[in-house]
């Protein structure tokens, strides 16, 4: 292990590369990359990267929001299947008709993407939002216009409730989330009494209700 760190260190010089590592990922890559932290953390410390290559450690609209931001750096995704089940619930092309649908039925929408996103998608959005911050942007979206949520179902329930806004929501979700057993939970809430539950707001909402803290993954 330690030659391979050894190595690592060496090509990050020899390539003039920064490594970018998802919360997600093991502790070993943690521990090798120069910038940790969640989606919206890792978009910001990717406008600061002074090299010419950027490494990211995490999966595919994460590396996109990055070359996004730094169109002039070559950005590598090192497993170029590390998909996301969220974002291909929501196809761009789908999503543009159903955004022609709406308009030619006169509703007047913006529409708010959660980060969790193919490019392409983000593309026909007014608003990119990560978990951390799309309360306070659903929130700044003028009331003459309706709110399209896509593509995490979920999440747009949790900021219904906490914003009071009612949204049209995509019917999409993150299958990580959507496996979350109820019954398993209370289960060790029984056998772990004294413990707190917190719960990302990708989770279903029979999972946030039994949870102490809902947030976003620095929040958590």
């Amino acid at each position: 292990m330690l030659d391979l760190v050894a190595e690592i260190t060496q090509l990050k010089k020899q390539k003039n590369a920064t490594i970018l590592a998802h919360y997600y990922q093991e502790g070993d890559i943690q521990e090798l990359a120069d910038f940790t932290g969640d989606s919206l953390k890792l978009a910001r410390a990717a406008t600061q990267v002074q090299t010419d290559v950027i490494v990211f450690c995490g999966v595919h609209f994460m590396a996109e929001t990055a070359k996004m931001l730094n169109p002039e750096k070559k950005v590598l995704l090192p497993d170029l299947e590390a998909g996301c089940s969220l974002a291909e619930s929501c196809p761009a092309d789908k999503l543009a008709r159903f955004q022609e649908m709406l308009r030619e039925n006169g509703r007047r929408f913006q529409t708010v993407t959660y980060i969790n996103s193919t490019a392409a998608v983000k593309a026909l959005s007014d608003w990119v939002v990560t978990s951390g911050n799309a309360e306070e942007i659903i929130r700044r979206v003028p009331s003459e216009f309706e709110i399209l949520f896509v593509p995490d179902r979920h999440l747009g329930q949790y900021l219904e409730e906490v914003t009071g806004r009612k949204m049209i929501l995509w019917n999409g979700s993150c299958m990580v989330h959507e496996i979350f057993s109820v019954g398993d939970l209370l289960k060790a809430k029984q056998q772990l009494p004294k413990a707190r539950t917190i719960a990302h707001p990708e989770c279903p909402a029979n999972i946030r209700e039994h949870s102490d803290y809902v947030g976003g993954t620095e929040g958590m």
